[in-house]
């Protein structure tokens, strides 16, 4: 088969052919991978941002969808044949260990779940079967984004009617918190970003104020769309510190809440006035939406089938993967909302 493999940081990913597909053990399961995406995460790792790599060389990507070829021993909640969603938050199914392809005599590297090659061997639970009616395109944004930013607002806030919210940052995560929110009858849902496109993206997807912060400072802005107070909720998923502390800030006094999605880079820190804390503010950080991929990820489609998650307007930026380092480049110029690698071109 043939992948994007990571060799060293701060470096293109190298499309290697000919890697030999290793023989399924028992827990895993071997999948045709049609569609990948890319997140900031996977930025991160190729740019050294997330500290001292000890894997390299080794295979990237951990939302993809496709097809099951094989599955090995024990493997019971899906068969050869099914499609499937392959993504990194755990679920239902047996917890495999990482897989090590050979390319000759060198050895690559790869975690229960990678995505950015043509067929991968991944671990039971890191894959759940595609609801119906959900193309395998828009699949890959249940192994990420949709989780875990409709997760945010779906599983942990859960916010009243007439509340307000603000989301910073609008990638896939942050995209997929807003039109979660845009089901709950807030008063108020505030899109903060330094794109205009996005910014206009995020009216069509329920909105109803956008600031950019670039031109202006959000958090004033949002004290003054909110009378002063501050919103109820923020999300946060931008990943800079800056833009955790400004999330923090815009909540109200006595009971309002950040939740914070993005990973910022290795050492970053964020800085928070005690004071805010003593007068209620409350910020905590997420770990994949507090999604269970096997309950959450059928709910969401059904959202999507009745039109309530406009999932399609998110994929609009389509790459090979002889030109992944060319999506790589985009996401991190902020060009795009989630880049998505095609691998054989079937949508369905």
């Amino acid at each position: 088969m043939k992948a994007a493999v990571l060799y060293r940081v701060n470096a293109p990913l190298e499309i290697v052919e000919n890697i030999e597909i290793p023989p399924v053990g028992r827990g895993q399961v071997l999948v045709k991978i049609a569609f990948s995406g890319v997140c900031h995460s996977q930025l991160m790792e190729v740019r050294g941002k997330r500290g001292e790599d000890p894997y390299l060389p080794h295979m990237l990507g951990h939302e993809g969808s496709g097809v099951v070829m094989e599955v090995g021993s024990g493997v019971t909640k899906i068969k050869p044949g099914d499609k499937v969603i392959l993504g990194w938050i755990k679920g239902e199914g047996i917890d495999a260990p990482g897989t090590r392809y050979k390319h000759g005599e060198e050895t690559i590297n790869a975690g229960g779940v990678t995505t950015f090659s043509e067929y991968a061997v991944a671990s039971e639970n890191r894959c759940v079967k595609v609801p119906g009616g959900v193309p395998l395109d828009v699949a890959v944004l249940f192994g990420c984004a949709i989780p875990t930013g409709a997760g945010i607002v779906m599983n942990r806030i859960r916010p009243e009617k007439g509340s307000t919210i603000a989301i910073f940052g609008l990638g896939g995560i942050g995209i997929s918190a807003l039109m979660a929110s845009a089901l709950y009858g807030c008063s108020a849902v505030i899109a903060v970003d330094v794109e205009e496109e996005k910014l206009k993206l995020a009216k069509e997807l329920g909105a109803t104020h956008t600031v950019n912060s670039t031109r202006q400072d959000p958090v004033r802005e949002i004290l003054e769309i909110t009378g002063g107070k501050g919103v109820d909720y923020s999300v946060e998923a931008a990943g800079l510190a800056v833009t955790i502390e400004a999330a923090f800030r815009s909540v109200r006094k006595f009971g309002g809440l950040c939740v914070f999605a993005s990973h910022p880079q290795a050492g970053a820190k964020i800085e928070l006035d005690p004071y805010d804390l003593i007068c209620g503010r409350k910020i905590e950080g997420s770990w994949g939406g507090s999604s269970d991929p096997d309950k959450d990820i059928p709910l969401l489609a059904a959202l999507y089938r009745e039109g309530k998650l406009p999932l399609d307007k998110l994929i609009r930026d389509r790459y090979s993967l002889d030109g992944i380092n060319q999506a790589i480049e985009d996401l991190e110029n902020r060009k795009i909302v989630r880049a998505l690698i095609e691998m054989d071109g079937e949508r369905q």
